[in-house]
């Protein structure tokens, strides 16, 4: 029976740090992958490995791909490849420093860390735009059936792809809207979280309706907001059992079936965006068997 890493599907904790990785040059990172994925259980920690990692392994998971790329009127989607991504868990701010600072330790000789994001669960799981995120995820088997891989066999049945942008909010614009525009832009009201029936064609709600493709198209979603000293925003978090759901919806937003953007770059602008492949668990430990380790 294959395991998934559980915090694929766990609820979003209260706090949480990315870590994204890039390999130096003249790297040789199958033996420290060996060693890192030891002490990783895949619920306070997931990971997730990137496009050109498996490359220098000389290695291959079938749908694993580069980031697609966006330019539009008053948007820009950049892909920004990387090869390793892991996401931290937990409810203590120094204790998941500690445990970055161990990880970029281990992985010092073959991987440079690239950017680190704190982020933090804001309310009932909400956007800093004040938006409950998330209110479409499926649930239970349905989780599973959309983010986990099933069928294909060991070292892959029980991994899932995910998709990871950092998105970066103006605040002060969004709050200087009214909050009639400001539900329009995202399709919900505030108010009561109520999906708004006559919303314009171009509001979040309506761009993103997961049933609305063919065929449908369902992600899980983790996503949590992010603050520094001068800047906020979302880490766009998207687990799938392939990433067609997700470039359904990305190419949606941008209005490659339609011409219509998506509200949302009124606002927000993404900075990042790659794909990684999260392995499944096996003896309670990643299994890179897949990979041939």
């Amino acid at each position: 029976m294959y395991k998934i890493q559980t915090g694929i599907l766990a609820d979003v904790p209260p706090l949480a740090r990315y870590l994204i990785f890039s390999l130096k040059a003249e790297a040789r990172p199958d033996l420290l992958l060996q060693s890192l994925v030891k002490n990783i259980d895949g619920d306070s920690t997931v990971i997730g490995l990137g496009h050109s990692l498996l490359k220098v392994l000389s290695k291959n998971i079938e749908g694993l791909k580069a980031f697609p790329s966006y330019t539009g009127s008053g948007f820009d989607v950049p892909s920004t490849p990387a090869s390793l991504w892991i996401w931290l868990r937990g409810d203590d701010r120094g204790e998941l420093l500690h445990r970055s600072l161990e990880i970029q330790q281990l992985l010092s000789d073959s991987f440079e860390l690239k950017n680190v994001i704190d982020a933090f669960q804001y309310k009932d799981s909400r956007d800093l735009s004040g938006y409950v995120d998330g209110t479409e995820n499926p649930q239970g088997d349905d989780a599973v059936n959309a983010a986990i891989v099933q069928g294909r066999g060991e070292g892959l049945d029980g991994s899932s792809f995910v998709a990871v942008q950092q998105w970066v909010h103006d605040l002060a614009h969004f709050q200087a809207m009214p909050v009639s525009e400001q539900d329009n832009t995202i399709g919900r009201r505030i108010s009561d979280n109520e999906e708004i029936e006559d919303a314009p064609q171009s509001a979040h709600v309506k761009r993103t309706a997961q049933e609305d493709f063919e065929p449908e198209a369902f992600v899980v979603r983790r996503s949590m907001p992010w603050a520094d000293a001068s800047k906020a925003g979302l880490v766009f978090v998207s687990f799938g059992h392939t990433l067609d759901a997700f470039e359904a919806l990305l190419k949606r937003m941008v209005g490659e079936d339609d011409g219509t953007v998506d509200a949302l770059f009124n606002f927000t602008q993404p900075v990042s965006g790659s794909y990684f492949w999260c392995p499944p668990i096996k003896d309670g430990k990643v299994d890179l068997s897949a990979l041939g380790l």
